[in-house]
């Protein structure tokens, strides 16, 4: 299982203040932005291979699930 961020609102936002930068912006005066969007990817292989029994609910809730 894991939750990390999802990569490409981060890399559009990137993307963003990039060109802003190269377009004369001082980064000083840029805003901080901080990611809201994280991703909840479970996969299902090595949990039957630990044992595990994820309740329908977590797996609902997931963006990925791995078979």
């Amino acid at each position: 299982m894991s939750y990390a961020l999802d990569p490409k609102p981060a890399l559009r936002t990137m993307a963003k203040q990039a060109a802003e930068i190269l377009n004369g912006a001082n980064p000083g005066d840029m805003p901080y932005v901080q990611v809201v969007h994280f991703e909840l990817a479970i996969n299902l292989k090595t949990a039957k291979a630990l044992g595990l029994e994820l309740p329908a609910t977590l797996l609902a809730r997931a963006d990925r699930v791995i078979e």
